[in-house]
């Protein structure tokens, strides 16, 4: 007899196990396929209702050309549209209103008028006043206190929905209060104040640029704000031209239509710049990507401190993104000021914990730098302070004595000092005598006038 043994298997196929499969094939055999001969087998009929099927991936086509035209119906007449506007509007000028029901009289009321219900007692209670006892002491001042008081002493404590702008002021001024414009006086709007508009960037580029080629010594700073007809040519040229330049130090070019291409060429010129500090990149076309192509170029051009370049086409850069710019930043020892949105915590507290780092390592190299400077010169007549003056003769002698006394008992400072050949030197007792002789002369003096 044969005994056939039949076995189970415990294992349990989900999702995440098998391979995805469309029309009974794995995805992987759709790679090979080529789209554009499937497509030229289908029908024009075929191909519309693919299409109405697939919107178009592309955002900036306008709505009506994104979606399908399901209207597939031929026009009744020819369409004029400004003569349909007119007839339009004539005929809703021509056209009587309805006659009402009943004619309007003034001053007569119509209907019931609307009663709020009772509210329960307990809200009630509620929202009644609490009774604070202030002490006998401020209760007299406040009741005696006038209005203009009250608004000064709720702009001291911060109260400031007790108040406007104009009380505010006039309170911390000390001008005392507008007259009318108390609580119980009429409210006023506040003027706007006209500010003139400012005046366009008349920068001329060509000669900018001419400048920063010629490596003009007077052209530290280069302003090309807001001026909306640069073309991608000039600045192509701008960043050809800005690696040989030794004297330009700030490169402002917000709102100049920078896109990645430019970018990508001005990233390539940070590397080889020698004396850029300040880059201002803001309010332009930069996709994030190139954002962190930027900053990466900051690490080899050491000279750089500032670089800003928020408000871009797009405002959220992602995790991704922000991760990267940080982990860039950690490695940048020169960097002291980044103008960047970052909406991640993590990312916006490493940043600011390594600028300040940068900032202190800063301060302290250049006060080291000061010091050093100063030990190296020495100090004039005016910087050394006066002695005061000794009222007596045996202060003298006894001052002489101490410092006689110190420098004798005093050891060599250095190997460099105690290395000097002391046969070409007198003795310290034959100098200390000698100094010694020479106080005793100069008090014996002092005493004698």
């Amino acid at each position: 007899m044969a005994i056939t043994e039949q076995t189970s298997s415990t294992t349990k196929t989900t999702t995440l196990t098998t391979p995805a499969k469309l029309y009974g094939k794995d995805l992987s055999e759709y790679d090979e396929v080529d789209v554009d001969a499937l497509l030229a087998q289908l029908s024009p009929e075929e191909i519309n209702i693919l299409a109405k099927e697939v919107d178009p991936d592309d955002n900036f086509l306008p709505p009506d050309q994104r979606c399908s035209y399901e209207c597939a119906k031929d026009p009744t007449g020819p369409l004029n549209r400004k003569k349909l506007i007119e007839h339009i509007n004539k005929q809703a000028l021509e056209t009587p209103d309805e006659p009402e029901f009943e004619p309007y009289v003034k001053g007569t009321v119509r209907g019931k008028k609307w009663v709020p219900p009772p509210r329960d007692e307990s809200e009630v209670a509620a929202e009644e006043q609490i009774a604070i006892d202030l002490g006998e002491e401020y209760e007299h001042a406040l009741s005696d206190a006038t209005q203009e008081e009250i608004i000064d002493l709720a702009a001291i404590l911060g109260f400031h929905s007790m108040m406007n702008q104009d009380q505010y002021h006039a309170s911390l001024l000390n001008k005392g209060q507008p007259v009318g414009m108390g609580w119980d006086g009429i409210t006023k709007s506040t003027q706007p104040k006209l500010f003139p508009m400012d005046p366009p960037n008349n920068t001329d580029v060509e000669e900018s640029i001419k400048r920063v080629k010629d490596n003009d010594s007077k052209l530290i700073e280069l302003n090309l704000n807001n001026i909306k007809n640069i073309s991608d040519e000039k600045l192509e040229q701008l960043f050809q031209v800005l690696p040989e330049n030794e004297n330009l130090e700030v490169l402002s070019l917000t709102n100049v239509g920078l896109t990645d291409k430019t970018a990508l060429l001005l990233a390539e010129a940070i590397e080889k710049s020698k004396t850029l500090r300040v880059l201002n990149v803001e309010t332009n076309f930069i996709s994030p990507p190139v954002i962190v192509t930027l900053v990466k170029a900051l690490l080899k051009c050491r000279t750089i401190e500032e670089f800003r370049a928020s408000n871009q086409r797009s405002s959220v850069l992602g995790n991704k993104i922000e991760m990267e710019i940080t982990e860039l930043v950690e490695k940048n020892p020169s960097l002291l000021r980044l103008g960047l949105h970052l909406e991640f915590n993590d990312a916006r507290h490493r940043v600011a914990a390594h600028l300040q780092r940068n900032i202190d390592r800063t301060e302290i190299q250049s006060s080291a730098a000061a010091e050093s400077s100063l030990m190296r010169s020495p100090p004039s007549e005016s910087q050394i302070a006066p002695l005061p003056p000794l009222s007596s003769p045996s202060l003298v002698l006894s001052a002489h004595l101490q410092m006689l006394t110190n420098e004798a008992a005093t050891p060599p400072a250095s190997p460099i000092t105690a290395s000097i050949n002391t046969a070409q030197m007198p003795s310290v007792e034959t100098e200390f005598e000698q100094k010694m002789q020479l106080t005793a002369a100069t008090a014996e003096g002092a005493a004698t006038e």
